[in-house]
């Protein structure tokens, strides 16, 4: 049994939560379409706290989304891990921001593909079977009409997740089911980082860096 202090921004999704024993206690997020990371994070984290009547030294970790993402969601996400880790002396959880957004899909048969906006017609994506066991390793790929074709000829397959919009234009198989409107939530992170912090699954807080997957390219702005 752990309280684990959770933080996701690793899309516009500006959110935190703390969990007990697997289970979300209290939950602060800020799903609006622009970025608000840096404004609202650390407010963020201070409202959970007194809304719980919790101090921070009364958790046992951080857990932090790790990536795929955002390259500056990331780095404001784990700075701000990092920093409480080190100031509180907590270990720090890293969770697969993929993982956290499969979570938010309960089926009994079929596939799961969380998939993030990876820019262009491109996705960060991973495959996940009912019992959301990694099916396919995470990848960034670009998205053409054939995507997940053999998935979808062997059942049902659910898309979830921000680059759902994209995948949506592209694919019209009568086993593709896209789930709109969702993003990554420190909520779905409650299980996962408690399942970390059983096995010990913690990370150097001084050499942790965020899974970005591609390297970060800074796009010119338009005159």
């Amino acid at each position: 049994m752990a309280l684990v202090l959770n933080i996701e921004t690793a899309t516009t999704n500006c959110s935190v939560s703390l969990s007990n024993d697997g289970e979300t206690l209290v939950l602060k997020e800020d799903k609006s379409a622009g970025y608000s990371h840096a404004e609202t994070l650390h407010i963020f984290i201070d409202e959970v706290f007194k809304i719980a009547k919790l101090n921070p030294t009364d958790i046992d970790a951080v857990a932090v989304s790790k990536g795929p993402g955002s390259y500056t969601g990331l780095r404001i996400g784990v700075s701000t891990a990092k920093g409480l880790c080190f100031a509180l002396d907590k270990p720090l959880l890293a969770i697969n921001t993929l993982e956290v957004l499969a979570n938010q899909v309960k089926i009994d048969n079929g596939y799961v593909i969380p998939m993030l906006d990876a820019r262009r017609m491109e996705v960060y994506s991973a495959v996940y079977n009912t019992n959301l066991d990694l099916q396919r390793e995470i990848k960034a790929e670009i998205l053409t009409e054939e995507s997940y074709s053999e998935l979808l000829n062997k059942g049902k397959v659910y898309f979830i997740g921000n680059g759902v919009e994209k995948t949506k234009s592209l694919i019209s198989h009568p086993n593709a089911v896209f789930i709109e409107g969702k993003l990554p939530s420190s909520n779905e992170m409650a299980m996962l980082s408690e399942l970390k912090y059983k096995k010990s699954d913690t990370e150097d807080v001084a050499y942790f860096e965020p899974y970005y997957l591609k390297d970060f390219v800074a796009l010119k702005k338009k005159s």
